[in-house]
């Protein structure tokens, strides 16, 4: 794989030495491909999954186009999510840091319009937005187009899919002839290829093409962690399995430093390797390595090429890798020579679905684990000394240690068991911290369809979503709803008439209400508050499956329009031409009377008691 550096590319020093402070080292192979393209003014097609590095890929050359004297909006970047947007406004202001003047402002349904209205007043030249409320804005001149001279539509597939076609169809309609147009997109539907066909010109496409790859022979494992967990899960690891040596690839400079100083604080032997080293201090690293001296080399993917060690025991994913082929170079790291291998991946929060996109494109199996727990380490910890203190009773004389433990019990009020237990706490070291081990299995990937649902979504026959029809199932790791991004934890966009983003300041689509992005489910929490809540009430809907309505759809409704949270919503039981919900029994009159009027699907609803 040819690497190409960001300083190859033509970028203006500023947002290189931006890019440079981040830890980048290199550009991604979508970045490689679509910034050439995009300096020199073509309107792009761009085929690329979530976590490649696409927000780069069209915001390096955005950023040089944008005029800062200019105080008018310049650029429009939709987004599906408010998440979304409010990722891609961060990570282009830390990419114009050194651009003096540059302002960026992201807008959203579910925050107060008048910050939005006051931050645009303010003179911005790029807005990041859901399209629900950019078009709010448009409609309140709060949003004027005339000096708009790019357009970026990013995942415009997942837009599609929650509803947005018109929207984004309106949007570009309104915007100056005269532009450049850009369309990024995992798949593409023939939606897709109709707005490229309407509202750009001459799109060149830029697709990553994947080469056929070999997976080594290595078990894989993964672990759903937390960002500030990471480092305590590969301790518990390293401490679990042992391993003589081993490898951890992180994604930026800053991070293997990071990595390096955390592992080094907590006793292990580890050191950096990445492109700041000078070829003296790389070979002493690695020296070291190959020696043993150092147990654990962290790298970046680029300064790791050409690095061949045959013992590597094990592979760390500390950061999940931007480009599918890294993975495989990363994990071919060990199982050399015929010796078993072994990698482990840490995923955080939405990167399971990148993770679940390598298994898919690699053709491999990574199979999901729990995190150790306190216990299993403490226990693992014991043996290895009592093996340890084993050994040297085998094959030392310890006379004379024993006469001195003997005369110091007889000075002392303290028995031979208690000076044992102290010298065994001693030698464990501290104590491992305390991330609240659930014990339960992360799910697997594949289970995940393309909008991440959290189970099984096959169904049983009275249309549950969950893996059969007992509570301990429905309530389980799969949930009955799933953990899909548009409806999971009641943040639902039910149809064309409820949960629009920004539709109005009311109901503007991801409300914060709604809760936010892992909170309450896909960790067990979830279930278990719903197994000890509150009596139940059973509400009949007249509307199912033949209406095209999902549970998801009726959860979001509920939790939008009533204002109770999604997570306190208990049994969507589906059937062709209506559909039994469970809420608590306090909130069952609120529920009944907000859906008065409300619609699903187009469909007006409604609700009563069951009885």
């Amino acid at each position: 794989m040819e690497t190409i550096r960001f300083e190859d590319l033509g970028i203006d020093s500023r947002i290189l030495r931006a890019v440079t402070e981040m830890g980048f080292e290199a550009a991604t192979p979508i970045q490689a491909q679509a910034i050439p393209v995009q300096m020199e003014g073509h309107d792009i097609v761009g085929q690329a999954q979530t976590g490649t590095g696409k927000t780069a890929a069209f915001g390096i050359p955005l950023l040089q186009k944008v005029d800062p004297a200019e105080k008018n909006i310049q650029a429009m970047i939709l987004c599906p999510t408010r998440e979304l947007a409010i990722q891609v406004a961060e990570e282009l202001r830390r990419l114009a840091k050194y651009m003096h003047g540059i302002k960026v402002a992201p807008v959203y349904g579910g925050q107060d319009i008048t910050r939005q209205i006051r931050s645009l007043k303010d003179g911005v030249q790029i807005v990041v937005g859901t399209p629900g409320r950019v078009m709010d804005h448009m409609r309140r001149k709060t949003i004027r187009c005339d000096h708009i001279h790019t357009a970026i539509l990013d995942e415009a597939d997942e837009m599609l899919d929650m509803g947005f076609l018109e929207d984004m169809e309106t949007i570009l309609g309104e915007l100056p002839e005269e532009r450049q147009t850009l369309m990024f997109s995992a798949t593409m539907p023939m939606e897709i290829q109709r707005i490229a066909a309407n509202f750009q010109k001459d799109p060149v496409l830029v697709k990553v093409v994947k080469k056929e790859l070999t997976v080594p022979e290595v078990t894989q494992y993964y672990y759903e962690v937390r960002r500030d967990t990471k480092v305590e899960v590969m301790c518990r690891l390293l401490d679990m399995y042992s391993p003589k040596l081993s490898m951890a690839f992180c994604n930026t400079k800053k991070q293997v430093d990071d990595l390096v100083g955390a592992l080094q604080g907590r006793g292990y032997f580890a050191e950096g390797l990445h492109g700041d080293l000078k070829q003296m201090q790389r070979d002493q690293v690695m020296n070291r390595f190959r020696t043993g001296k150092t147990e654990v080399l962290v790298a970046t993917d680029v300064a790791a090429r050409g690095i061949d060690v045959g013992n590597v025991e094990a592979v760390f994913n500390y950061d999940i890798p931007q480009d599918d082929e890294y993975y495989v170079h990363r994990i071919g790291r060990t199982a050399r020579a015929g010796h078993a291998g072994i990698a482990f991946s840490f995923a955080v929060g939405r990167e399971v679905y990148k993770l679940r996109d390598i298994q898919r494109y690699c053709k491999t199996k990574i199979i999901p684990q729990p995190i150790p727990s306190l216990n299993d380490i403490t226990a693992i910890k014991v043996d290895k000394i009592m093996e340890q203190a084993e050994e040297l009773i085998r094959d030392t004389d310890l006379s004379d240690m024993i006469d001195m433990v003997e005369r110091k019990l007889l000075e002392g009020e303290y028995t031979s068991m208690d000076v044992a237990a102290a010298l065994l706490k001693m030698s464990m070291g501290e104590e491992n911290e305390d991330i609240s081990d659930s014990g339960i299995l992360p799910r697997s990937l594949d289970d995940l369809d393309r909008r991440g649902s959290r189970g099984d979504r096959g169904g049983d026959r009275y249309g549950r979503y969950g893996r059969g029809s007992d509570d301990r199932d429905r309530y389980g790791r799969g949930g009955r709803y799933g953990h899909d991004d548009r409806y999971g934890d009641g943040r639902a966009r039910g149809g064309r008439d409820y949960g629009r983003d920004g539709w109005d300041d009311r109901r503007g689509g991801r409300d914060e209400r709604y809760g936010s992005r892992g909170d309450g489910y896909g960790d067990g929490r979830y279930e278990r508050r719903r197994e000890g809540a509150d009596e139940m009430v059973r509400l009949f809907i007249n509307i199912g499956r033949d209406q095209n309505v999902k549970p998801g759809d009726i959860l979001g409704a509920i939790a939008g329009e009533s204002g109770i949270s999604g997570r306190v919503v208990g049994s969507i039981d589906m059937f062709d031409a209506y559909t039994f919900v469970d809420v608590p029994q306090e909130s069952a009159r609120l529920v009944m009377k907000a859906m008065k009027n409300a619609k699903i699907k187009g469909k007006s609803v409604r609700m009563e008691v069951a009885h």
